[in-house]
């Protein structure tokens, strides 16, 4: 190896090589390989998680909130960064159950909304019992 670097925004590492027979120079990239993310759905099968469905289902449930696009980018990066701490998939579960605690941070109503279709409510109880779930600390 002649000479390494950094590449692409610390994306990669660039390494600059000469054949040790014949002296002939070639460029190397290395890059990190990422472990694709997983969840385990309800009834056992795993599919990769998806970042854009996490954020149509936030999107869905804060639409006309004060909530900005960068505060729902921060909720899918944190279920994303999550998802990578864990060595096993993160179940679907637990997914709604973040976006659930982070949007109960930020507002009542959209986590309210949330709810309603995450843990499927199909009365006025449900409503009553989320209500008073989200009100406690």
């Amino acid at each position: 190896m002649i000479d390494s670097r950094v590449a692409e925004d610390g994306a990669s590492i660039r390494r600059r090589r000469a054949c040790a027979e014949c002296g002939y120079r070639f460029t190397t990239f290395e890059r990190a390989e990422e472990v694709p993310l997983t969840v385990r759905k309800r009834d056992g099968r795993r599919e990769p998680l998806s970042a854009a469905k996490v954020t149509s289902g936030i999107a869905l449930a804060v639409k006309g909130r004060p909530i900005t696009a960068q505060q729902v980018a921060d909720i899918v990066s944190a279920v994303e960064n999550a998802a990578r701490s864990t060595t096993e998939s993160i179940t679907t579960q637990a997914v709604g159950e973040m976006v659930l605690g982070s949007l109960k941070d930020l507002d009542a109503v959209s986590a309210m909304r949330f709810a309603s279709v995450y843990k499927h409510f199909e009365d006025l109880a449900d409503f009553e019992r989320a209500a008073t779930e989200l009100s406690e600390p």
